[in-house]
């Protein structure tokens, strides 16, 4: 027997019912939890497919903040969707101690999101000559691609040639959408339009894996994926020793160490774990979390100034963050988004600051836990460890 569907209407509470009563006689269990949600199913269209419950991850709150950005100014409390104990208390700490040095200051510095087709041709100077041609036709390929979008406006085209393959990555802005889908139908149509006017193309495909869609990549850390957004702030020495029992000395010198462990195993990311603040934000506030694989990245800095004090900065090169669109209108997501105002358009800005803004918070919650000793005695009092 299959899954049940209702082709006129399967998200109605009797085709719901079936699947859940399918589900439990096909694994012998029972749905006690799953089965319970005040989210309106028939909203669901365009999200999910068979649905038969939701998962429920709890959520915290962490601040108040101080952000000092071009759109999030203010004091912001954070919802974090988790079950990992003393994560919560950690980013509460991280933002208690920045709160006293002023706050954190957080900047957007570039927006982009890709398509990569990949052109083929039987020899390389035919791919050579065609970027040639691509670029003395940007204006037209511009314009097909945003024909099919009120939204997507294509801002360049970086090329790569390798052998005989052309890779042309298309760079997007998309409003306050994430825009993978968006950029996917804009880039199929301007692809057309090359398709039918250059000679000599022996094969083609939309996406050749050079746009990295959730994947990793150094190429997301050089040019940028989603928003590349910096948070910074320099903390007072007297308060990373009231707070956290920390020299800025130390978190520098372990900073510095880090560093090197970072190049040998060749991660993502030379800071600590800015993927665990932000994964709780994308699934408090309906991001597709998949996309945490590009946000990721991190660049953590710091330094100590003439007055003993320690700057610190992170930079987000390819944070892919929505606030229309997507998951972000759903029941709890979009209530999140909600309280603190980043639901809608013209909010995806404010929203990128703010998730930099907490990441440093929690960056600089761990390194002074792990240079102070006490990062095993927290997980001891409050975490897993217990």
């Amino acid at each position: 027997m299959h899954i049940p569907r209702d082709d006129h209407d399967d998200y109605g509470d009797d085709i719901i019912k079936k699947r859940q009563s399918y589900f439990e006689s096909f694994t012998d269990g029972k749905l006690n939890h799953v089965g319970k949600y005040s989210i309106d199913p028939d909203k669901l269209k365009g999200n999910i497919e068979h649905f038969i419950g939701v998962a429920q991850v709890p959520i915290g709150i962490a601040g108040p903040l101080v952000i000092d950005g071009e759109h999030a100014k203010g004091e912001f409390v954070v919802p974090l969707a988790t079950t990992e104990g003393t994560l919560v208390a950690s980013y509460n700490r991280g933002m208690k101690l920045l709160n006293m040095s002023g706050g954190v200051k957080a900047t957007v510095v570039d927006d982009a999101m890709q398509r990569a087709p990949v052109f083929i041709f039987s020899d390389a100077r035919g791919a050579r000559d065609f970027v040639t041609w691509v670029n003395q036709n940007i204006s037209k390929i511009r314009e097909e691609a945003e024909s099919t979008s009120s939204i997507a406006k294509l801002t360049y085209i970086d090329h790569f040639l390798s052998n005989k393959f052309a890779f042309l990555r298309f760079n997007y802005l998309t409003g306050d959408a994430a825009g993978q889908n968006m950029v996917g139908r804009a880039t199929f149509a301007a692809c057309g339009w090359i398709l039918d006017n250059y000679e000599g193309i022996e094969n083609f495909y939309l996406e050749s894996n050079f746009a990295t869609d959730k994947k990793a990549s150094q190429i997301n850390i050089m040019r940028t994926r989603g928003k590349r957004v910096t948070a910074e702030a320099t903390i007072k020495r007297e308060h990373l020793l009231q707070i956290m029992r920390v020299e800025p000395k130390q978190i520098d010198y372990h900073g510095r160490v880090a560093g090197v462990g970072s190049f040998l195993s060749g991660v993502n990311n030379t800071g600590l774990h800015s993927p665990n603040g932000i994964t709780a934000m994308f699934i408090a506030t309906g991001q597709d979390v998949a996309n945490v694989a590009e946000s990721s990245a991190a660049i953590m800095y710091s330094e100590l100034t003439d007055d003993g004090d320690l700057y610190v900065s992170i930079t987000i090169p390819s944070l892919i963050v929505a606030t229309y669109g997507g998951g972000t209108g759903m029941g709890t997501q979009r209530e999140c988004l909600e309280l603190i105002d980043c639901y809608g358009k013209n909010k995806v800005y404010k929203f990128a600051e703010i998730v930099a803004a907490v990441a440093l918070a929690g960056e600089i919650s761990l390194a002074s836990a792990i240079s102070s000793s006490d990062w095993v005695s927290s997980h001891e009092q409050y975490g897993r460890n217990r």
